[in-house]
């Protein structure tokens, strides 16, 4: 979805609201189809003194599994997505700001991008799971097991 920014650009308009949906539950992340909802981005997009910036949120769950343990879960998120957009810039590799070509904002895929950056490393059902043993395979949250943990052959003699 691109935002047309010539009249924020040039100061003609000071702010231009936001308040979308987005589908992403064709968009393929970690070889799973995540997006089970649709995203809400609500912000805008405003030109104060010559600088125009986007200030909004995007508010989203996801269906994932716990890195842990394998339990299904669905974990609600809020990413805030705030960046300086300009239509020229001075150096090719200047990352502070996002250059808007031909004055519009693809402001669907910024969105995506954003929230990609924002998903943590690792997906947990609860900060504390204790995972799976690695013996038998019982999931340590709902109950514990009886398995001996094998001793490194290279220790083994202090154990005996």
């Amino acid at each position: 979805m691109f935002i047309q920014l010539e009249a924020l650009l040039g100061g003609a308009i000071e702010r231009i609201p936001l308040d979308y949906e987005f589908d992403f539950s064709a968009e393929e992340f970690g070889g799973v189809f995540p997006f089970t909802t649709p995203v809400i981005l609500k912000g805008e997009i405003r030109n104060t003194a010559g600088i125009v910036t986007i200030e909004a949120k995007a508010q989203f769950s996801m269906e994932v599994t716990c890195d842990r343990c394998a339990e299904d879960i669905r974990p609600e998120f809020t990413v805030d997505i705030e960046h300086g957009l300009v239509a020229s810039l001075n150096h090719e590799d200047n990352d502070d700001y996002i250059l808007v070509e031909d004055m519009k904002l693809d402001v669907e895929q910024l969105t995506l991008e954003d929230i990609y950056l924002a998903l943590p490393g690792k997906f947990l059902c609860k900060e504390d799971c204790k995972g799976l043993c690695s013996e038998c395979g019982a999931n340590l949250n709902e109950s514990s097991c009886d398995c001996k943990k094998p001793i490194d052959p290279r220790w083994a003699a202090l154990f005996d």
